[in-house]
């Protein structure tokens, strides 16, 4: 086998064997196969697509590169959701003890941000003493202690993964669905779960901006997981528009515990409680009462030990940036637009996250917004409140916004969209 008859094949529109796949993840990993090599073929497969086959063989491929977890001695059934990004995404936060407290138990193995989109890792770490990096014997006590456990995927979880990620991010082709879903679910096959929900996000603000390429890699990635023996869901939920009224890593950590107190707002409650459901439909607990469990405490209590089990104080005050700047509303009427992609770009100007993967980020800084499209605004009322430690960002902050915070006539015609778009199953 060689690797330039794999680029020509692909190069050539043809079909991969499983054997050329096999042998082109393993050699990569091992470092035979050079990176200029396999940007050679990532840019193939960008240009010319895989077909379910070669998908499912290449994601085999990758979880074969690396180790398993297997939580088959755990009293309880697993379950666990990736989002593939947005922006005030902080889902993760209450969903997972939530469920846990239903009686799954969720691995929730999670990732930091990169560009406008934000990162759990990153907003847990705003959490005075909360730590992402666990073993695996560590991570199953926290498992069976708590139910439910968000930490860093470890090393050995398909290097070919973490090598071909790094690749893609510097050479073009991050974009390509099947390289998009085999990195996912690689990675969350590997990990051992026995139900996956996906939350494939649509807009501005996502990753895929249109409803079209929403839906073919939810499909892909729904199939990947069938084929691999884990049960797998999809719901395409709506980013053209920030979750909830917090972009930033202190102050998702804030709004999270507002809903776990049976708070916050309406929209995150929403996707929450769709997604709790969905997870524990998949892991066998139909009767389960996610909105009983917000509203009677439980679910703050499995937060609470979950944040302790990791080294955090779930009562320690959280960062707060040292300065901020009000954008106020120019002219009365109705909140037209507030692009998702506008504020994730400038939270992330703002020190919310990070160029590179080895940049730092500011535990507080990142954008409140006082109102949400569909609302009444009067002119001179705070519409958003940018935090940073670092005012000489404000202006860089403001440029990312403009044209993003719309402001129309009080008569305005308004058609919300709502959070969950379509299931795929």
């Amino acid at each position: 086998m060689d690797v330039i008859s794999v680029i020509r094949t692909k190069r050539d529109r043809g079909e991969l064997t499983p054997a050329q796949i096999d042998w082109v993840i393993d050699a990569y990993t091992r470092g035979e196969v050079a990176h200029e090599q396999m940007s050679s073929l990532a840019m193939a497969i960008f240009l010319n697509g895989m077909n379910r086959t070669e998908i499912a063989r290449w994601t085999a491929a990758m979880i074969a590169s690396g180790e398993r977890m297997d939580f088959s001695s755990l009293p309880r059934p697993t379950a666990d959701k990736h989002s593939t990004g947005g922006v005030g995404d902080k889902i993760t936060l209450p969903l997972a003890p939530l469920v846990a407290a239903c009686g799954a138990a969720v691995p929730q193995l999670s990732g930091r941000g990169l560009g406008h989109t934000g990162g759990t890792l990153d907003k847990l770490e705003a959490i005075p003493g909360w730590r992402a990096t666990l073993s695996n014997a560590e991570m199953l006590d926290v498992l069976r202690d708590v139910g439910s456990v968000i930490c860093a995927a470890g090393d050995g979880l398909a290097p070919a993964d973490k090598k071909l990620y790094a690749l893609r991010d510097v050479t073009g082709t991050v974009e390509s669905i099947p390289l998009i879903a085999s990195s996912i679910m690689s990675k969350k096959i590997a990990e051992g779960t026995g139900s996956l929900v996906l939350d494939v996000k649509v807009g501005s603000g996502a990753f895929m901006k249109h409803l079209d390429d929403a839906r073919e890699l939810a499909s892909t990635m729904v199939e990947l997981g069938t084929d691999h023996g884990v049960r797998t869901v999809a719901l395409l939920t709506d980013m053209a528009t920030p979750l909830g009224r917090t972009a930033g890593n202190a102050l998702e950590v804030r709004e999270s515990v507002e809903v776990l107190a049976g708070g916050g707002p309406q929209d995150v409650v929403d996707l929450t409680l769709a997604l709790a459901r969905e997870m524990l439909d998949a892991a066998g607990l139909k009767d389960a009462d996610p909105a009983k469990a917000l509203a009677d405490g439980s679910a703050m209590d499995h937060w609470r030990r979950m944040i302790s089990a990791q080294g955090g104080d779930p009562d320690a005050a959280l960062p707060v940036a040292r300065e901020q700047h009000v954008v106020t509303a120019a002219s009365s009427g109705t909140l037209t637009t507030l692009d998702a992609y506008a504020v994730g770009l400038a939270a992330w100007r703002l020190g919310a996250g990070r160029a590179r993967k080895e940049d730092p980020v500011q535990a507080g800084a990142g954008i409140e917004m006082h109102a949400k499209p569909g609302d009444t605004v009067t002119a001179g009322q705070p519409l958003l409140t940018l935090h940073t430690d670092t005012p000489e960002k404000f202006p860089y902050a403001l440029e990312a916004l403009d044209g993003g915070v719309l402001v129309g006539p009080e008569d305005a015609a308004f058609a919300a969209t709502p959070v969950v778009r379509e299931r795929i199953a």
